[in-house]
């Protein structure tokens, strides 16, 4: 009954938001049977998700299932502590780019900001960036929800952008809030001015978002700044673990 109820507009958003999605398996449970099967979810008869995204040590076996399948594997760096070890980041990014990454979600140090240090977060952004050269996507995420203060969102996603960080993320989705319309509005109008210097940077929302309708309420927010249609996973992606199941049954 549910499935038959689904509206035509109710389809088309679903089908929008799948081919956002970053598909994820960030648990501390998580075990290689686990991730295997989330990742099986990532290619569909209605299409495929943008990316899937995993811990490192379960890079081999995402890149195992995903094959050729178009979908890249993303994986976590300095995550989830954000630690201010520019060397150590740097270091995991080269090794999961070896075992097949090819994105990077990396955490930025956010602590070292609000301590009021700076150039950590620029250097680590760097080497980070260094390290996938230029054919690994590098998404920096800011952890908002700690990033309280007046300016000190902006702070944080100016040092990214450059440092080279090719997409801004809200959240690790470890800490509370994660993401929220008001960091995603900010976000955007970092991008935007970014974009008036012929910067191209994109937008992650993580952390919390579970339901067609959160998701939705972030695409609309987007393209209400950069225009209908607009969005496409070269420009806005949704990490989650759970949107893919909703989105599926709409689809189906």
């Amino acid at each position: 009954m549910i499935e038959a109820a689904v509206s035509p507009a109710r389809r088309s958003t679903a089908a929008r938001l799948l081919g956002l999605i970053d598909l994820t398996s960030l648990s501390e449970n998580d075990t290689m049977e686990s991730v295997s099967a989330l990742a099986a979810l990532a290619v569909t008869p209605a299409g495929r998700v943008a990316a899937f995204c995993t811990w490192p040590r379960f890079v081999p076996a995402a890149v195992k299932v995903l094959g050729s399948s178009g979908v890249p594997v993303a994986a976590v760096a300095n995550f989830p502590a954000g630690a201010a070890d520019a060397s150590a980041a740097a270091a995991e990014t080269a090794a999961v780019i070896s075992a097949g990454a090819r994105e990077i979600d990396v955490v930025f140090p956010y602590r070292a900001l609000l301590a009021g240090d700076r150039a950590s977060g620029l250097a680590l952004v760097r080497a980070c960036r260094e390290a996938c050269g230029p054919r690994v996507l590098l998404k920096v995420i800011l952890e908002t929800g700690q990033l309280q203060q007046a300016g000190q969102i902006e702070a944080a996603a100016a040092l990214a952008i450059e440092g080279g960080a090719d997409f801004l993320k809200t959240s690790t989705g470890k800490t509370q809030p994660g993401a929220t319309p008001e960091a995603a509005r900010v976000l955007i109008e970092v991008i935007a001015a970014a974009r008036r210097r012929d910067r191209a940077i994109g937008l992650k929302v993580s952390g919390g978002v579970g339901t067609i309708a959160q998701a939705q309420s972030y695409l609309e927010l987007y393209e209400q700044a950069f225009g209908a249609g607009s969005a496409s996973a070269r420009t806005l992606r949704i990490g989650t673990s759970g949107l893919i199941k909703p989105v599926l049954a709409a689809l189906e």
